[in-house]
């Protein structure tokens, strides 16, 4: 996702959209990374590695091992390798290039392992993407690939002006050759572009009444989220200033509902390439 791709990117590249992602990474963290194990590679690709977020998250998680982050945007790279430094400790373990995922200038068979988080959906070509990344892994490597299912979002009471909102979040998506739903169809990427012991599992953030504190700290992740692309929506036309400030108010109500429902459903898809 770059300004220099021929499609816009959903929710821009301001310095606070820059924070909001690194902030996205630790708030889903545990949910995302509960079934993800890189313990026994060395050196994996990370693509559409966007401000460092995840890259900081691996590195943590897995101290032995190092990673080379692509993506097309110079802007995020410079965030990804300044948010890096500044942490310390992972000197050396990190590297970053700006590179097309549908063209990679890497050499075969260079990395043991491949992660991919909220990247494909923000690409017109997911399994040119897929494809390149089995070019570059050896046989035996194993790919992690954690996409969106946005068809899956509920939010109760029912409120009107999120719901266009997010009509049109997913439309502009769709419409500038993105794929909100991409998550649904990880399966028959994987196995088209050869993929071997594919496994693709549902994961669900349902939250009411049995957590209310959780629940509140969810919605107020999500208006986060779909604040995020209010410039680019009304830029585009999609929604009006006022859709907008409607949707504001109701996803304040909900947070505050002793009864409101949170729920979505997005997709973990593990391969191996042979």
């Amino acid at each position: 996702m770059t300004e220099k791709t021929d499609f816009p990117y959903l929710h821009g590249f301001s310095n606070t959209e820059q924070m909001r992602l690194a902030k996205q990474a630790k708030f889903a963290e545990y949910t995302v990374y509960k079934e993800i194990n890189f313990s026994e590679q060395k050196n994996i690709l990370e693509v559409g590695s966007g401000v460092g977020a995840q890259t900081e998250i691996l590195l943590r998680r897995f101290p032995n091992l190092n990673v080379t982050g692509i993506d097309r945007s110079d802007k995020q790279l410079e965030t990804a390798a300044n948010y890096l430094k500044s942490l310390g400790g992972f000197e050396g373990r990190y590297d970053y290039k700006e590179m097309d995922a549908t063209d990679m200038g890497f050499e075969g068979e260079k990395f043991d392992g491949a992660f991919l988080c909220w990247v494909l959906e923000h690409i017109p070509s997911p399994a040119k993407v897929l494809s390149e990344v089995r070019r570059v892994l050896r046989p035996g490597s194993p790919v992690y690939i954690t996409e969106v299912l946005n068809s899956s979002f509920l939010l109760d009471p029912y409120s009107p002006n999120v719901w266009k909102y997010w009509m049109a979040f997913n439309d502009y998506q769709y419409d500038t050759n993105g794929d909100p739903f991409v998550g649904a169809k990880l399966g028959n990427l994987l196995l088209q572009q050869g993929y071997k012991d594919i496994h693709v599992e549902t994961v669900t953030w349902h939250l009411d009444n049995r957590r209310p504190k959780q629940r509140k700290e969810y919605i107020d992740f999500w208006h986060e989220l779909l604040l995020s692309a209010a410039d680019q929506l009304i830029k585009a036309e999609r929604v009006t200033p006022e859709v907008v400030e409607g949707m504001k108010k109701e996803m304040r109500q909900v947070a505050s509902d002793p009864n409101a429902v949170f729920y979505y459903s997005f997709i973990q898809a593990k391969a191996k390439v042979y």
